[in-house]
């Protein structure tokens, strides 16, 4: 397996290309078939690989791989298993005729995304949990592979400039890298943040957003896992592995704010957090609320709550004030999207188009760059984005105001001993602000 430690080490030009270097567009292949290998069976590699299928007729499911052998038969059983109807007879999945994945192109363990790679695969869906995201993205950009990497990018800022680097190789090799920042995707989004970009509101001078949930999933541990296993069953919850949560779910409220923001890093970082109502093996060493404030150089200000916890109302919203109206974003009911315009003589505007499911958004823009061998390249912003949540965390546990050349510089490398299930993972040891050192 490719070791974290040989990544290529930023140079002045990744770390200036952080919300400063434009996506472009290049040459890709375009062929009647296009085999597809799926790395991580999770639910969101599921969804992606239907997604997939569903956006360009010639795709097939080529390779499969996953840390455990029954993720994969799940997500091939799910993939092939007729629909009920109401009527009690049975309908033929539409994904069926579109497995051409025998045993020898069904990958398990810490290696198996680099067999998938190596399998003859066109595109590759990288769906793992995310602390594997930077070596997997460096192997498939390295062999010429198009690329749907999942959010976020990364865990640390090692990661994050690793991820930089194989989005530098990707456009000038001409290979699309397709970021899973799905609401860049969303069509009442892009009317919303086209329109703050476009300067017709004028300079943004605050954001705020929220994305407050319910706890996510666990596992309980069974008899025959080591503990590497239990950590992996359980990746959302261990810092090396997810990220947290401000990293690996509020990521998405977190780029939005760096849309608005015209993908430009922040000055400072200011957090506030903790773990108030967690407790027990399966939430390892994960906060269960964050409070962020990113201050930019020109005096704006943007403002993050995110939280898991039970029995607390749920929002996913963003308000950004411009100088001369408000908009208001509600990602949970799209409908909702507005601007209230300063000027009292100009009616607010609301977003009246379609709704399609942003996640298939992506994938048909993908697969459709593919075709046209004009390749789509999601690096600058994905990097930036991932690292403006990784800065959040890291201020949260230290108790620090951490300045962007300060994240930029970290040597943060989390990493267990060994790639191995029988190997030691990281203690699960949950940070004390004030006690937590940065680095």
């Amino acid at each position: 397996m490719l070791s974290r430690r040989d990544f290529v080490s930023s140079s002045a030009a990744n770390l200036a290309a952080l919300g400063l270097v434009p996506a472009v567009w290049g040459s890709a292949r375009a062929d009647d078939r296009i085999k597809v290998g799926l790395v991580g069976c999770g639910g969101r590699g599921s969804g992606a690989i239907r997604q997939a299928l569903d956006a360009d007729k010639g795709a097939v499911l080529w390779a499969i791989a996953d840390m455990f052998e029954d993720k994969i038969t799940a997500c091939l059983n799910g993939l092939s298993k007729p629909s009920e109807q109401p009527d009690g007879s049975e309908v033929a999945s539409p994904y069926a005729s579109r497995i051409d994945c025998p045993k020898e192109r069904q990958f398990v363990g810490f290696d198996c995304a680099e067999k998938l790679i190596a399998s003859g695969v066109d595109v590759v869906l990288l769906c793992t949990p995310p602390h594997f995201r930077p070596m997997h993205l460096d192997a498939a950009v390295k062999a010429k592979k198009h690329v749907f990497c999942e959010k976020p990018m990364a865990v640390d800022a090692t990661g994050v400039r690793s991820i930089l680097e194989s989005a530098r190789l990707a456009k000038e090799q001409g290979t699309s890298l397709m970021s899973g920042f799905c609401w860049r995707y969303s069509l009442p989004e892009r009317a919303v943040y086209g329109q703050i970009l476009s300067g017709d509101l004028g300079r943004v001078r605050s954001v705020h957003a929220t994305y407050h949930t319910s706890p996510i999933w666990i596992r309980k541990r069974e008899p025959s896992w080591t503990e590497m296993q239990f950590q992996l069953r359980n990746w959302p919850h261990f810092l090396w592995l997810g990220g947290d949560h401000i990293v690996e779910q509020a990521c998405h409220s977190i780029d939005k704010i760096n849309w608005a923001m015209g993908n430009r890093p922040p000055a400072r970082v200011t957090t506030l957090g903790g773990r108030a109502m967690r407790s027990g093996e399966e939430y390892g060493n994960a906060y269960d609320h964050f409070a962020v404030i990113y201050e930019y150089d020109d005096g704006a200000r943007a403002f993050l709550t995110t939280r898991q916890q039970h029995h607390h109302s749920n929002e996913n919203k963003d308000w950004v004030a411009c100088e001369k109206g408000t908009c208001f974003i509600n990602g949970w009911a799209p409908q909702e999207t507005r601007i209230d315009y300063a000027d009292a003589s100009r009616p607010a505007w609301h977003y009246s188009g379609p709704t399609p499911d942003m996640y298939q958004t992506e994938h048909d823009e993908l697969f459709a760059a593919i075709r046209a061998g004009k390749p789509v390249n999601d690096g600058t912003f994905m990097g930036l984005s991932t690292l403006m949540a990784i800065a959040g965390r890291e201020a949260c546990y230290s108790g620090q105001t951490l300045t962007w050349k300060e994240m930029l510089e970290s040597k943060q490398h989390l990493v267990p001993p060994s790639y191995a299930m029988d190997a030691t993972p990281p203690a699960p040891v949950v940070p004390v602000p004030g006690q937590y050192k940065f680095g």
